[in-house]
């Protein structure tokens, strides 16, 4: 009898590890968005190919020791600010495109980035632990632009990277789409929407991220997007789709309110991951980012002038 109760441990214990190791890499190493995904899809797969068509140029740097690739994209707005746009896990510089057309024309320039992990950049994604460091080494690479406004722009993981990074650094304004507090929080979700075990290989998954990025006892201290917020000296615009089952409104505005100076748009049936894909939706996340964008644009110039 204990040899079978030693064997059945034994088969827990196995199933845990591949469990928490499974959940490791699956957090980790996201499935890619290249160019290919998006020909298999029948979508844009780079800016060239978007209607109408942008030009751009593809370049790389190095951050933390990983190649980083990203496009560097001409707006169509002469006079418009540099916008810096930062997808969400397992996102990629291709899901720009969707929000590319609808943002060209507010902008001069417009750079879209994979962050380690993802699309063509190589290394591990650290879930908002140090991508801002990777956002905060692109600044420093297209700081050349010199007297440009500049706005960081991210969705869900990425809209916390623009946080951390503009509470590091000033900028003219932060656009969070469908942002979160706490990494648990969409990871959790989404596996609990898959039917996908979570309640104990999730939380040891993150502690080991964060032990692995930070090689501290308690890695995820101050990863609080809310709590980043507060050092925010710039506008902020919070988008946040009504139907969003990944992240809860409560989180949006947790950090809409923690922001100096922050307005909360709620774009009305939209979903975590379609606020630029549908009709409605978009015409409702243009808009408001439209109204941001002409109120950054106006303090640049009467920044620039007195």
């Amino acid at each position: 009898m204990s040899g079978l109760v030693l064997l059945m441990a034994i088969g827990l214990a196995v199933y845990a590890a591949c469990l928490l190791a499974s959940t490791l890499l699956t957090l980790q190493y996201p499935r890619r968005r290249t160019y290919a995904w998006a020909v298999s899809r029948r979508l844009p797969g780079d800016p060239g190919e978007l209607t109408p068509a942008l030009d751009f140029r593809r370049f790389e740097f190095e951050s933390r020791g990983a190649q980083i690739i990203a496009w560097d994209i001409t707006g169509l707005d002469p006079d418009g600010p540099l916008l810096i746009l930062t997808h969400g896990w397992s996102d990629s510089k291709v899901g720009a495109l969707s929000r590319i057309g609808a943002l060209a024309p507010m902008a001069s320039r417009l750079i879209a980035w994979d962050m380690p992990g993802h699309g063509e950049s190589n290394g591990a994604c650290e879930l908002g632990l140090r991508e801002h460091e990777d956002l905060l080494r692109l600044l420093e690479v297209v700081d050349a632009d010199a007297g440009r406004a500049i706005v960081l722009m991210g969705w869900s993981l990425g809209a916390g990277v623009s946080v951390a990074a503009a509470a590091k650094r000033g900028v003219a304004g932060v656009i969070a789409e469908a942002p979160y507090r706490l990494a648990i929080t969409p990871a959790s979700n989404v596996m609990q929407a898959r039917r996908s075990p979570w309640r104990l290989n999730l939380p040891a998954a993150l502690w080991l991220v964060g032990l692995r990025a930070t090689s501290r006892i308690r890695p995820w201290r101050g990863f609080d997007r809310a709590e980043l917020a507060k050092a925010l000296r710039c506008p902020v615009l919070v988008l946040h789709g009504s139907d969003d089952a990944v992240c809860p409104e409560a989180e949006a505005q947790a950090i809409a309110n923690s922001a100096p100076d922050a307005t909360l748009v709620e774009v009305a049936g939209a979903r975590h991951n379609d606020l630029w894909t549908q009709s409605t939706t978009r015409a409702q996340a243009t808009q408001a980012v439209r109204t941001f964008m002409a109120r950054v644009s106006h303090a640049a110039v009467v920044g620039r002038s007195s």
